[in-house]
């Protein structure tokens, strides 16, 4: 497994990419949009930032109950041309969750509108859902199309055994389950894994569809 991934918002203030870059971090995933019009204020400045450190970058997208297509528009006039793209997928805090059925039809519009599926970032969010719609094969929802970047703080990842493995493993909030050092450059914040080797990784991200076939599904 490798440690060179964070992602960041507005809540992060990040003083150096550089410094990131020096610390081993490899690619940043920055929070672009929530619901249908809110951008968050940090992402065009810390893309361009990011970008002339040689990190690489990605986008994600909070996604909210309603107006899906009207999402997936902003998601994309936002995040054009940035190579990694990811919804998220958990509690919306502030009004209305976004549903299993919405998460399918996101996805697979951004699939029609890109050519490749983003990546699905959740943790009890997801499980629950499959849970609830009793899916136990991939091929009853079109998530599973989706690379799995999980949320869980603990020794190891469970994940719903419709993936084969995950991709991106968020193991830390830079608080709950974290060595204790805070990262050059910005401090405490999440941080995730990939399952993978650093070249795998530079391929991953630049295809945004690999996903390795080795690591075992635990929920």
């Amino acid at each position: 497994m490798l440690d060179a991934v964070i992602d960041v918002s507005h809540h992060n203030q990040v003083a150096s990419f550089e410094a990131l870059r020096g610390a081993g971090v490899l690619g940043v995933i920055h929070k672009a949009t929530q619901g249908a019009g809110y951008v968050d204020p940090t992402f065009a400045a810390n893309r361009r930032r990011a970008q002339e450190a040689g990190l690489l970058f990605g986008a994600y997208h909070f996604g909210t109950g309603g107006r899906i297509a009207a999402q997936i528009e902003h998601f994309l006039t936002v995040a054009a041309e940035v190579p990694l793209l990811v919804l998220d997928l958990e509690e919306n805090p502030q009004g209305e969750d976004m549903n299993l059925h919405e998460a399918e039809q996101f996805v697979h519009e951004v699939h029609a509108h890109t050519g490749r599926y983003p990546g699905l970032y959740s943790g009890h969010t997801i499980k629950e859902m499959i849970a609830a719609a009793g899916i136990r094969d991939p091929a009853e929802t079109e998530l599973s199309r989706c690379w799995l970047w999980i949320a869980q703080y603990g020794p190891e990842a469970k994940i719903p055994s419709i993936w084969p493995a995950w991709t991106l493993w968020q193991y830390t909030d830079g608080e709950i389950n974290s060595d204790g050092e805070p990262l050059p450059g910005i401090g405490r914040c999440d941080r995730e894994r990939y399952n993978g080797t650093t070249e795998e990784l530079l391929a991953f991200w630049r295809v945004t569809g690999l996903v390795r076939k080795d690591a075992s599904a635990g929920a």
